[in-house]
């Protein structure tokens, strides 16, 4: 078992190895995703003892140097829900190389020691039992089943309504990945899922990490009820 983390830069280290696929350089190459998928160009990481930035690979040198000068002005984060300093200079750097997509700013979340209790309802999935994600909105996690990482559902009258997986995976530390059914949100279910899914995590050696977006207020709540620790806020643009 991995020692804890001493200091939220340590824990934010974690969380962008999580992310990212990075090349020798240390720039961002792809998202770290079952199906890769396209990195934002901008990644900086705030926490109250340090900050830690990122560029993808194809970032001019010019513009990154640009960038990197900016960032090492932000002061640490006072308040995980604040823009960073320059954001406004960010935007207008990355819009003068090619017009800005993805915008993403929100908090980044460590697990306490102690989980709620299991519920009995929590079932690992695996190829035998998929068919309890059939027939619904969770129907798609299906291709996700077998790919490295604990996906944990919480399961309703023969069907899941609630799902956790391990979205981002590396040796050291495993994003997650949670969704609840239309039809069943508003129960708590995405708090049992959520600590199922991290408490399998742990049995096999890594940290369960979890992140979202400042809009995202359903899924800072399931952060709330878990006692979960704000370490980071993540800003990114693509």
């Amino acid at each position: 078992m991995l020692h804890p983390p001493r200091f939220a830069t340590d824990w934010l280290d974690l969380h962008l190895r999580a992310l990212f696929v990075h090349d020798e350089r240390g720039r961002i190459v792809t998202r770290n995703a079952l199906d890769g998928g396209p990195a934002p160009r901008f990644f900086l990481g705030r926490t109250a003892d340090g900050n830690r930035w990122r560029f993808r690979d194809d970032v001019p040198d010019d513009l990154a140097a640009r960038l990197e000068a900016l960032s090492a002005e932000e002061p640490v984060v006072a308040d995980l829900r604040d823009p960073p300093r320059h954001e406004a200079r960010y935007r207008d750097l990355l819009a003068g190389h090619a017009p800005v997509g993805e915008v993403w700013l929100g908090p980044a979340y460590r697990f306490p020691a102690d989980l709620p209790p299991p519920d009995a309802n929590i079932v690992q999935l695996t190829a035998g039992n998929a068919p309890l994600l059939r027939g619904g909105d969770l129907e798609p996690w299906i291709e996700d089943i077998g790919h490295g990482g604990p996906l944990v559902a919480l399961v309703r009258d023969g069907r899941a309504v609630s799902i956790c997986g391990s979205v981002r995976i590396t040796p050291e530390a495993h994003e997650a990945g949670v969704e609840t059914s239309a039809a069943a949100r508003g129960h708590g279910f995405a708090v049992a899922v959520v600590a199922g899914w991290a408490r399998a995590v742990r049995e096999v050696g890594a940290k369960p990490l979890y992140s979202t977006s400042r809009e995202n207020t359903a899924s800072q709540g399931v952060a709330r009820k878990l006692g979960l620790t704000p370490y980071a806020s993540d800003y990114w643009l693509a």
